[in-house]
């Protein structure tokens, strides 16, 4: 047990500051502002890579003929690339989608409440 005349005074601190119901409102239009801004920047970076696309479509309007199993078709070449690149991203896109879907039964099932919606 420690004795009075050795015990040591813990340092005197400053309380933590507590913000009023008015300081946390005037917070909120920063936090929406962001938001905007963030979004603003998406539909301008969407704008340009959409501007790029065009660009790429029309100087590739040379047609091409594209034959699949019994079919044919006739397409502009830039056309025809962007198509094959969506179709490669789908690809990929929908077996991911599935493995996501595995996963989330999979936490349902093992029953940790935190991860499951």
């Amino acid at each position: 047990m420690v004795e009075p005349e050795n015990r040591v005074e813990a340092p005197k601190t400053d309380p933590i500051p507590v913000q009023s119901a008015t300081e946390l409102r005037a917070d909120q239009p920063l936090a929406h502002v962001r938001r905007m801004s963030g979004v603003w920047v998406g539909v301008i970076v969407a704008a340009l890579v959409l501007v790029v696309l065009l660009v790429f479509i029309i100087q590739n309007g040379q047609t091409v003929r594209i034959q699949f199993i019994a079919g044919a078709l006739e397409l502009p070449l830039g056309v025809a690339l962007l198509l094959a690149a969506i179709c490669g991203v789908l690809l990929l896109a929908i077996p991911g989608y599935g493995r996501m879907i595995q996963l989330r039964r999979a936490i349902r099932r093992s029953g940790n409440s935190r991860h499951s919606r």
